[in-house]
């Protein structure tokens, strides 16, 4: 019986699965938090003041789109609205600014004033400075108290998760100006 020399082509493919793992081709694999330098997870509250001003010289929202519909619409249904909102640590416009509220919110409901918001919470003061969280949910605007989910964050709130109470304290009827309570609860690392 003749001996068989091993195919040099063969070894190597076999040591690569060895040393690579046969799936070394797939764009997923498994960390620990240990490996991305996450510590324990943290529950933290925060409380400040959404300030939305959409009359005068320097309004900090500013309708960008609208249906045909719109303006007939007794909700404003198919309004959309880009905001920078200022976001305070009291009720004062002219109290400490704590960071912006960024982002977009459009009338999406038919029979009641009904928003879809998808914000980013951009902090600018404290240990948050830099960091943001990112909330996407309904805002029914005439509700007492409206949730809306925190979907993530970035810097501090990195795989940050929970949810945010709206309260309105102020509204101007006629120039649609509106002052919103926030009590945000977020966990995060």
């Amino acid at each position: 019986m003749a001996k068989s020399t091993p195919n040099p082509l063969s070894t190597i493919f076999f040591l690569s699965l060895l040393i690579g793992g046969i799936n070394s081709q797939s764009f997923s694999r498994n960390l620990s938090q240990k490996q991305l330098g996450l510590k324990k997870e943290k529950l933290s509250h925060l409380h400040f003041y959404f300030h939305d001003i959409v009359s005068g010289k320097n309004p900090t929202a500013v309708r960008v789109a609208a249906a045909d519909m719109t303006n007939r619409s007794p909700t404003g249904f198919g309004a959309v609205v880009m905001i920078d909102d200022p976001l305070t640590l009291a009720p004062e416009l002219g109290s400490k600014q704590v960071g912006r509220a960024q982002g977009i919110y459009a009338s999406a409901a038919l029979d009641q004033v009904g928003l879809l918001m998808v914000m980013n919470f951009a902090f600018t003061e404290g240990k948050f400075n830099g960091s943001s969280l990112s909330v996407l949910g309904r805002n029914t605007v005439f509700s007492t108290v409206r949730e809306l989910p925190v979907v993530g964050g970035s810097g501090v709130f990195r795989f940050a998760r929970g949810y945010a109470h709206a309260k309105t304290v102020w509204l101007n009827l006629t120039s649609g100006d509106a002052t919103v309570e926030y009590n945000v609860y977020v966990f995060h690392y």
